[in-house]
């Protein structure tokens, strides 16, 4: 495959790819990531603190604190917004195509690794936008220095979200990663790479933060500033006090510093392209035996003439009668039975384990830890709400329900059970201790959780967007983050911090709503889906 090749087949694949919904909401959380990266002056929290200090926001710094943060996100997010392009070839037929092509295995591995690397590099130039932006708004040094600001993208974060992409590649060629396992298990890996990214001892420089502590430290030494000795954190973080400022230009660029980030980045390439030696091109024939031929028709063989009983009136649509009592019981029954399909008897088990360590534990632990892992448990299950449709090309079939908003919001319901039954003992246990603050605070996941995923399962139609953004959710949410905290399980004193019921409560129905309103729009086009 020559190189004009695997570009015009990576930049067809990167077109496709930025039109879908996944990539504008993905898009957008990085640019507020970027804002959150360069806070106001006077703000309380920051997102990169120097043992209390941070840097006047000139080039150097505020390029290099938005383009971690931006790795950050991207490495989570991103993940998310780019996977699904091999499997998606396999299920619209196009990777049988090119598996009858003369194209190799590591060619198409390379060109879905270099779209991968652009959808994210995309990200990224929005990004270093922003961070321009951020810093002539900031007004502390309006001399725009290109280099200082744009070095920082290129040689932190890119290699990073190398990474991200070859990832990608190589969990959709790694059947039992391609679905939502792998999603999750990404977002432990995602966490484990920024946790030991920070390293001084991190591989290739890690994030690369490391290359830029030598410099910090000798610029607050410099300016005689006084700093902690927990040195150089990343994370969203509330200070007692405004973080001080500091001058810093940038930190010095050795020739081991981009070796290493030059390796990085190849031995990323060279992963992507490792699956060549088992992945077949979608070639299902290959090991399997000859299909027989069909037996030619016989009388005997012809199928049986359809009987007046099982004319087109009797074999109509179960949802194409008129509606009768009883009706969305049974419709709440089929799509419980659709969103529990495929569960095996140790997910229950699971389920059944944690419920009943609820009545072991303190009571402490019940809202801060065993409520927020049953709420995690079940994210897969909650990621095919409002996506099932479309993903197994029934959107067109269900399009014809007589009362899709009655189906909609059973399809809810069943999401709302699900909830409810998974977080059942937390709840019982709150009643029976007389915490009222608690079983309130509880409400918001049966009444957020489905809403959030059927709004997102709706405007992406993938399952992917819910869980990007409920994962990191909930990283915050068990880290005491009270602002996201739906369920209540950060407290002071006993009572919970996060956000009050009503308000859960509300935001719930405008999601249901989003969700209800996008599906009646799709309806209304001609041609299209939904």
């Amino acid at each position: 495959m020559t190189a004009r090749a695997l570009a015009r087949l990576a930049a067809g694949d990167f077109r496709e790819r930025v039109r879908r919904p996944v990539y504008a909401v993905t898009l957008l959380a990085a640019v507020g990531l970027g804002r959150l990266a360069v806070p106001d002056a006077d703000s309380h929290w920051g997102v990169i603190d120097v043992g209390g200090n941070r840097g006047v926001y000139n080039s150097a710094w505020v390029g290099t604190a938005t383009a971690l943060a931006g790795a950050l996100w991207l490495t989570v997010g991103g993940f998310y917004a780019v996977r699904g392009a091999i499997v998606r070839g396999d299920t619209t037929g196009v990777g049988q195509v090119l598996a009858a092509t003369p194209l190799r295995s590591a060619g198409y591995l390379a060109a879905k690794f270099l779209s991968n690397l652009l959808v994210l590099a995309s990200m990224l130039g929005v990004l270093a936008g922003t961070a321009l932006v951020r810093q002539l708004l900031a007004g502390e040094d309006r001399s725009v220095d290109p280099v200082a600001l744009l070095a920082p993208f290129l040689l932190i974060a890119l290699p990073v979200l190398a990474v991200t992409a070859a990832a990608a590649v190589l969990f959709e060629t790694v059947p039992p990663l391609r679905a939502g396992l792998g999603n999750v298990l990404w977002f432990g890996l995602a966490l484990l790479i920024a946790v030991s990214g920070q390293s001084a001892h991190a591989p290739f420089g890690g994030l690369g933060v490391q290359h830029a502590v030598p410099s910090l430290r000798r610029a607050l030494e410099e300016q005689q500033l006084a700093y902690n000795q927990d040195g150089f954190s990343i994370g969203l973080t509330e200070t007692e006090h405004p973080l001080h400022p500091f001058r810093w230009d940038g930190a010095p660029l050795t020739a081991g510093f981009l070796l290493a980030r030059l390796a990085l980045f190849l031995l990323a390439a060279a992963a992507a392209v490792l699956p060549a030696l088992w992945f077949g091109r979608f070639d299902r024939t290959a090991g399997r035996p000859a299909a027989p031929a069909p037996a030619p028709a016989s009388e005997d063989h012809r199928p049986p003439s359809p009987s007046p009983s099982s004319s087109w009136e009797s074999t109509a649509l179960p949802g194409t009668v008129p509606a009768r009592a009883g009706a969305f019981g049974r419709l709440l029954a089929g799509e419980a039975r659709i969103l529990l399909q495929g569960v095996p008897r140790t997910w229950w088990a699971v389920v059944a384990a944690l419920s009943a360590a609820v009545f072991a534990v303190p009571e402490r632990a019940v809202s801060g830890l065993l409520l927020p892992l049953l709420w995690l448990w079940p994210v897969l299950l909650w990621s095919r709400l409002g996506s099932q449709q479309t993903e197994h090309g029934l959107a067109e079939l269900l399009g014809a329900h007589p009362a899709p908003r009655r189906r909609l919001l059973a399809e809810w319901t069943a999401g709302v059970l699900l909830t409810a039954l998974t977080g059942l003992a937390p709840l019982l246990r709150m009643l029976a201790a007389g915490d009222g603050a608690g079983a309130a605070h509880w409400l918001g996941g049966p009444l957020l959780v489905p809403s959030l995923a059927l709004a997102l399962g709706v405007l992406s139609r993938g399952h992917r967007l819910f869980q990007a953004l409920y994962l990191p959710l909930w990283y915050l949410l068990v880290n005491r983050v009270a602002a996201v905290d739906f369920m209540g399980a950060a407290r002071t004193a006993g009572h919970p911090d996060g956000p009050h019921p009503l308000l859960v409560a509300v935001l719930s129905a405008a999601l249901l709503a989003t969700a209800a309103l996008t599906a009646e729009a799709r309806r209304g086009r001609p041609g299209r889906p939904g």
